[in-house]
């Protein structure tokens, strides 16, 4: 999903469209409430359900637009996991990107995680 949002907003695309899943949702939520992307819409196809994502753009000129998103990081993959306790929850890049934590009560930013007292796995970086 990482990965698909990152090539789309280097080719300058205005939406990505990806499997959904549980977790897929719930990380492009945290993403939409910290003003990352745009919106998100689910549709289904027959069985198969799409999560469609709108991505944002600022526009720096009026020739140029450069996307929200400047990197994004997968911190733990599945063949190495990592966990975060409450105390060891950072900032990333001062407070202007986010990170995302998946915690007993679901997933969320890390601001938030932080500010609940709670620790989980760190699935990935945004600024």
């Amino acid at each position: 999903m990482l990965t698909r949002i990152r090539n789309a907003q280097r080719a300058g695309h205005k939406t990505v469209s990806i499997p959904c899943s549980k977790l897929k949702l719930a990380i492009a939520g945290v993403l939409e409430r910290r003003g990352f992307i745009g919106g998100i819409s689910k549709e289904t196809e027959g069985v198969r359900e799409t999560l469609t994502i709108a991505l944002k753009y600022s526009e720096t000129s009026p020739l140029k637009r450069d996307p929200v998103i400047s990197e994004i990081r997968r911190v733990s993959r599945e063949g190495c996991r990592v966990y975060a306790k409450k105390g060891e929850i950072r900032k990333v890049k001062n407070g202007y990107g986010a990170a995302i934590i998946s915690t007993s009560k679901g997933v969320m930013s890390g601001e938030d995680a932080y500010r609940q007292g709670l620790g989980g796995e760190y699935i990935c970086e945004v600024w």
